[in-house]
Parts: C-alpha cells; structure tokens; sequence
C-alpha cells in the first residue's frame, strides 16, 4: 500500500510551503498519499483536506483565545483518527502552536513527527527549544541562523533555505508588472499589503486608506494598488473604503496579483510576515507596520528578544526597511517614510544590493533539501 503522509498547514504561506514539499516528495514517492489540514495548493497537489488551513489562521493571543476551543476540538479529533490509523510520518507546516502539541504525542508513539518552519524562538519564547526537542524528530529551517540554536538544544535540523527564493527571478521584470496592471509610464505607484488575514485587514485597513489620502495630497497623479487574498478580505477594504467616501482615491482593489503589485511598486507599504520577506526577495523599498489589540501587542513586545519584526530587518541584523508600529503607526508618519523612499535613489540603490545577497543566501532549493532530510524517516514505514 502507498504511504501515507499526515500534514498540517495554517495559512496562505504554509499552504505555499507544503505544496513545494508534496511536489517534490511525490517524485521519489508517487504513490503516495497527503492528507489532513491544508489550503487549495496543498489541494491542487493531491493532498486530502480533512479541515481548511483558513481554521488555524487566528491573529495574536486574544483571538486565539476566541478560537481555543473549536481549535483544541479539531487537533483532538485529528491526533485520534492518526492514532487510530497511524501514517508513516506527520509533517507540521508552521503553526506551531497547533502542531507542536501533536508532534510531541505522535512521536512518543514511535510516529516520525517533523517540523517545516522553525518557531520563532529567535524572536521570542527561547524558554521553548526544550519542549520543541521532546515533539519533534526533525527540524527544517528557513534561515541560516536557526540551526545553531536547534542544535545546541540537541534538535536534529536542516537549514533548506526559503522556497520564494527558488520561485522569485533575481531581477523581477517592472516594466512587464506596470504593462500587465495597465499603469502608464512615470506614474508614482504605491503597493499597500494589509495583510491575509481578515484580522489584519481590520486593524490596518482605515490607516492604509488614510495614508493613501496623505500621499495622494503630495503625488496627485500615484496609483494606489491594494491585492488582497480573499472575498472576505476584500469586503472588509470596501467597507473601510466607504468609511472614507469623502477621499476620491486612484485606489485599485486587486484579487491577488500581490507579487504583480510589488514588483510594479516603487515604495510598499506592508504588514509584518511573509509579505515582507516577498518584497524583499523583490527588491522593493518598504514600510513595514502592524496594529494588533492592545494586550496582544504588550505581550508580545514584552516577550520579545530582538529589536524588530520585519524580516528583512532580522536577516540583515539592522532595520534596513523603516518599521513603525501599533500606536506609532499613523497615516501621517507612514506617508513621511513611504515618500523617503521616492526621493533617496542611493538609498533605494544600497537597499537592493542588500535584498540581492538576501535572496543568494536563501535560493537553496528548498523543496530538495526539505525532501531529502524527510525521506529517511519514511524508509521501511510502507505498509
């Protein structure tokens, strides 16, 4: 019989993630079989979705304290049914919140219990690499500077780079990004990423439109480009645009399309997470910014050990993109740095030879590495 996998995905970046990692162990095991929570990449890839990804996508600690019990209800009810029908190996795609509480009791029942995506124990919560070395059989970094502080916790580890290395040219093409979103030539353009997630969008979608008011004021003739991931994301924007029916705003609504949008960007403004990692991996100039609840964002910045959030600013160990934050965050300050940005060419210069040896460092084949540190595990567990 074909093995089989278990896997657990959260959101829109580990759905990406997992589904370069089922492609590429589907071409040493093309019999095999992927199933449990995912998004409809991880779907398009043969993967079976016993629960949606968009579950597991809560927003700091209040909200996953609304969800607690539907979530606790869901990941019982999946270590059951893996129990009950063991698979030959669980593979846990980010969420480690979710999925760390799994690895560790599939693993004490001799269940190979691997991680893709290290916690961010770098950024906070270091107190966890104990509990992580007794969930985990196996660890896959991201970024170069993980391994260490796996390894000296006695975690086995593999450092596989970051897939949208692999996937992004090293010199995205704008002049084709501004022909395919029909944007004329010379025309200021203005990326505003507020997020995936319909949390996000609430706390940020008022100060993005604010914002784009204070730019439009200085730069009559910018374009403004907001891709969002979801219907749902996308009601909320509109709703906040009719918030602000008084501004009359060249504001463009995209459905997806982010990546198009920022490569076509002179300046993004973008939420905190995987976005930034993308505009990086693109070279674009950023803004980095974020709004949570109030309680949340203490917690977290009381938790905290580095001096940023942005990753970029981690990998380069220096805000080399500007991060302005919760209560600081205002239309006003935000315009100011985005509009930096427009008039500092050398900056602008500096800042791309920066973001170049970035994606160097992380274009290692993720999807290969991943896979090869996986396949042992499997070997003898077909039934």
């Amino acid at each position: 019989m074909a093995l089989r996998i278990a896997m657990v995905a959260g959101e829109a970046s580990s759905d990406l993630l997992a589904s370069h990692l089922i492609r590429a162990l589907k071409r040493h095991l093309p019999d095999a079989e992927f199933f449990g929570i995912g998004g409809p990449k991880m779907q398009a890839e043969g993967f079976k979705v016993l629960w949606p990804a968009e579950k597991l996508a809560v927003h700091g600690y209040v909200d996953a304290l609304k969800n607690y019990r539907e979530l606790s209800g869901i990941r019982r009810t999946l270590l059951r049914r893996l129990l009950a029908d063991p698979p030959a190996a669980f593979i846990g795609v980010d969420a480690p919140d979710f999925s760390l509480w799994l690895e560790k009791r599939l693993k004490d029942r001799h269940i190979p219990a691997i991680h893709f995506v290290g916690p961010s124990i770098w950024a906070w919560r270091k107190g966890r690499l104990k509990g992580i070395a007794r969930s985990v059989s196996h660890m896959l970094c991201l970024f170069p500077f993980e391994p260490p502080l796996y390894q000296a916790a006695g975690v086995p580890v593999s450092y596989v780079g970051h897939p949208l290395a692999d996937v992004f040219p090293m010199v995205p093409d704008r002049a084709a990004a501004r022909e395919m979103l029909q944007i004329p030539d010379g025309v200021p353009v203005f990326a505003l990423l507020p997020g995936s997630r319909q949390s996000e969008v609430r706390n940020l979608a008022d100060t993005y439109i604010a914002t784009a008011a204070a730019l439009h004021e200085r730069h009559p003739d910018a374009c403004f480009l907001v891709p969002l991931a979801t219907r749902e994301t996308r009601l909320l924007f509109e709703e906040a645009l009719r918030r602000h029916a008084n501004m009359d705003l060249p504001i463009r609504i995209l459905f997806g399309h982010a990546v198009d949008a920022m490569i076509a960007a002179d300046v993004v403004l973008v939420a905190s997470g995987t976005a930034t990692l993308e505009a990086a991996l693109l070279k674009r100039p950023m803004v980095i910014t974020y709004k949570m609840g109030k309680w949340s964002f203490r917690l977290m910045r009381r938790m905290a050990y580095l001096p940023w959030v942005g990753l970029p600013n981690v990998l380069a160990g220096r805000e080399v993109a500007p991060e302005i934050l919760q209560d600081a965050a205002t239309p006003q300050g935000l315009a100011d740095a985005l509009d930096a940005w427009l008039t500092d060419k050398d900056k602008v210069a500096e800042l791309t030879r920066v973001f170049t040896d970035m994606h160097q460092q992380l274009r290692q084949d993720t999807a290969a590495k991943a896979a090869a540190a996986i396949l042992p595990y499997l070997q003898g567990r077909g039934r």
